[in-house]
Parts: structure tokens; C-alpha cells; sequence
């Protein structure tokens, strides 16, 4: 069964802090559940995947009981897809001084979504770069084509938190959701055929994985499904490693080759 919850704390030493932003029941009657997040260092906030316009009024109220949404520094977008992108008009009204943050490929679509948009969006460029957040650093991580032609995962250095956008996505069974990966084996089959069908190149695939293993994360949070920690970042990043997608396997799938 599907609870809703509020936020949850992912990282926390006092000055810098990670959270989980909740969910709510009636959102898995919606369409595909997805994950924001927020980190604040001192004063200053982030929030990651900030989301579309229904679950807005659940991000906005998480987000205000941790820091007010005027301190919000970044609105940092993974890629364009609707559910990451949609609620941006009412996160210029809560957070003026916020700036999005998306790849670059996307800034000139932004103004089709946020008329307000003028001066307030960084393109990141395609090997990445790095925002300062109070004392600490997000580091955005090239991984396009995965599934998005421009698409960056976000890593927290002081958390070693690694926000890997649809990379990790899963769908669960109706009536069945958890936050955190306990049996890799039984999520496994939750991602697979999201995996096979939405990330579009195996060698992109590998060159994420190999990125991502020089970091060592700790934690691996993705947009959709659950959360991977301890031992089963490691399994999670072998499992992506043995996988063959998208335009290696289409012939097979789709005409029977």
C-alpha cells in the first residue's frame, strides 16, 4: 500500500542536509510517481527535480516546513520531460530568486513553459560544471541519451548523494511502493523494461556507469522508484552495466530481427 509521507531526511550533519520531499497517495492515481529532493547547505537551498503541477502543492508545503522557498537558490532540471518541468510558473512566484538550471540544449524551450523566464535560466553545457550551494558543491554529470539527448544526473559531494534522474527508474505493481531497495533482485524486475525502453544507447550506458563508479556514491536517488544505498549501489551500477537498450536491442524488440 501507498502512505503518504512527508519529507525524509537522506543526509544530515547540521550545515547540510538532504531530504526526500514525500509523497501522497491520491499522486499514484495520476500517473507515474516521481521523486523530488532538496539540499540545503547553511542557508541556502536546492530542490532537484522540483516536478510538475499536480504534485506542486505536496513539494511546495515540504520544501516551505525545511526552508522558506525564498532561500531556494537553484531549481535544478534533470531534462524537459513534463513531470520534471511543469510546475516551473509556480516556483517563480514561491522562489523569486531561484535560477533553473537545465541543460542547454533546453533553455530555449523554457520561455514556452515560463514566459518569466528571462535571465533567470543557466544552460549547462554538455561535459557539466558545478554550482556552489552555501559552503558545499552540486556537481552536474553528463548523461545523455539517458534517456534525454541533453540530461544530467546532480551529485552532492558532502553528502555523496548522486541524483540520477530516470537513470534507476522503476515501476511499481499497482498498490505497491517503498522508498528504499531492499531485495535487488525483486527491483530488478521493476526496472528492467523501463530501462531496455527508455534509455537509448548501451555504450551511453556504460560511459554513465563508469562516470558514476570514479564518484563512489553512497547514495543513488533517482526521479522515479525507490532508493539505492549501502550494498546496493554496487549491485545497482552492475546491474546497469550488464544491460543492452534502446537502439542495441530495437531490432529484436519492435520488428523481430
Amino acid at each position: 500500500m501507498i502512505k503518504n509521507m512527508n519529507s525524509y531526511p537522506l543526509y544530515d550533519d547540521g550545515e547540510h542536509k538532504v531530504y526526500w520531499l514525500g509523497i501522497e497517495e491520491a499522486e499514484d492515481e495520476k500517473g507515474i510517481l516521481t521523486n523530488q529532493y532538496l539540499v540545503i547547505d547553511g542557508n541556502e537551498g536546492a530542490l532537484i527535480e522540483p516536478g510538475g503541477f499536480f504534485v506542486f502543492s505536496r513539494v511546495l508545503k515540504n520544501v516551505s516546513s525545511l526552508i522558506p522557498p525564498t532561500q531556494l537558490k537553484y531549481l535544478m532540471y534533470s531534462h524537459q520531460d513534463p513531470d520534471v518541468v511543469a510546475g516551473l510558473n509556480l516556483w517563480f512566484e514561491y522562489a523569486p530568486l531561484a535560477k533553473v538550471v537545465i541543460s542547454e540544449l533546453w533553455v530555449r524551450f523554457i520561455p514556452h513553459m515560463a514566459v518569466l523566464s528571462a535571465g533567470r535560466t543557466t544552460g549547462i553545457p554538455d561535459n557539466g560544471m558545478d554550482f556552489q550551494l552555501g559552503s558545499s558543491r552540486i556537481k552536474a554529470i553528463s548523461s545523455h541519451y539517458l534517456h534525454s539527448p541533453g540530461n544530467f544526473s546532480f551529485y552532492d559531494e558532502k553528502s555523496g548523494i548522486l541524483f540520477s534522474t530516470d537513470i534507476g527508474a522503476a515501476a511499481f505493481p499497482e498498490g505497491e511502493w517503498y522508498l528504499f531497495v531492499e531485495d535487488f533482485d525483486e527491483h530488478a524486475g521493476y526496472m528492467d523494461g523501463f530501462h531496455r525502453r527508455y534509455m537509448s544507447s548501451t555504450k551511453a550506458l556504460k560511459a554513465w556507469v563508469h562516470s558514476v563508479k570514479k564518484l563512489k556514491p553512497k547514495v543513488i536517488a533517482p526521479q522515479h522508484g525507490a532508493i539505492f544505498r549501502d550494498e546496493n549501489v554496487d549491485k545497482f551500477l552492475d546491474w546497469l552495466e550488464s544491460l543492452k537498450v534502446g537502439i542495441d536491442v530495437f531490432e529484436k524488440e519492435f520488428y523481430g530481427e
